[in-house]
């Protein structure tokens, strides 16, 4: 962030020399600097201007850029494209954006969700299954999340509330089917079809992505081995959705079943 503003206030410094001889880039590349560094400071003072802060932010500080968007759609209460963004971008970049600031993000849906939506505790739920230390964080002040989303100030929707008082344990040992199943009304149960099509798709594209586990599997498992059908069958110890009569045919079948373990 530093290095994009000092930057855009002055690109020329770009092209500047020290007392050796040696440019910013020079002294980067020397030291070792993060590849984010060092895509920056190979611009030309013409390329920075042309760019413009907005698409260095994206391009050289993602982290920040990203978690701006998104405060800026959580307060406009624009759900889709908060989702989209989780959608459409690597789990590692989601993580980092959900963490930065202390997870600030989750505090903004916590003062935010005074009315109820599907939507909106779709997206609590998927940011904690991402993140579930950001229930424990504190503010300056020393303040829980739950406590913004309890206090006479902002007075979240109950559902909201059920979602933040969820411990990281909880959430961590949890699939992420039945953490939406105990925590949507019963009234919206309708989205577990279009999201269980969707994981279905994503699991046959072979996409590892971190909700990929079908609602069915959670709510009624078979006990039979799904190597051999042999019975009894031990859950698989990671995710518990899978059995497996011995560690022979558990060894057959990760290479399968790691894309939804």
């Amino acid at each position: 962030m530093v290095g994009v503003e000092s930057i855009c206030f002055n690109p020329e410094a770009l092209t500047t020399r020290d007392k050796d001889g040696e440019t910013p880039l020079d002294i980067a590349r020397r030291s070792g600097a993060c590849a984010e560094i060092i895509g920056l400071l190979s611009l030309t003072p013409e390329e920075a201007r042309s760019l413009g802060e907005d698409e260095m932010y994206r391009l050289y500080a993602p982290v920040a850029y990203w978690w701006n968007e998104m405060v800026l759609w959580i307060n406009s209460r624009s759900w889709a494209d908060c989702h989209k963004f989780i959608n459409e971008h690597d789990d590692e970049l989601v993580r980092e954006v959900l963490k930065y600031d202390n997870s600030d993000l989750l505090r903004e849906i916590a003062c935010i969700s005074q009315t109820y939506s599907d939507s909106l505790v779709f997206l609590a739920l998927r940011m904690i299954h991402r993140n579930p230390l950001s229930l424990t964080t504190k503010d300056l002040h020393g303040q829980l999340i739950i406590q913004f989303a309890e206090s006479t100030q902002y007075n979240a929707c109950r559902e909201i509330v059920k979602v933040l008082r969820l411990t990281p344990t909880h959430v961590s040992r949890t699939p992420f089917p039945t953490l939406l199943l105990h925590s949507l009304p019963t009234k919206h149960h309708e989205i577990y079809g279009p999201y269980n099509t969707v994981c279905q798709f994503i699991k046959h594209m072979k996409y590892d992505k971190a909700e990929l586990v079908e609602i069915e599997a959670v709510l009624k498992p078979t006990r039979q081995c799904v190597v051999c059908g042999s019975t009894p069958a031990k859950p698989c110890a990671r995710c518990k959705n899978a059995f497996y009569c011995s560690p022979s045919c558990q060894k057959l079948a990760w290479k399968k079943h790691k894309k939804t373990c």
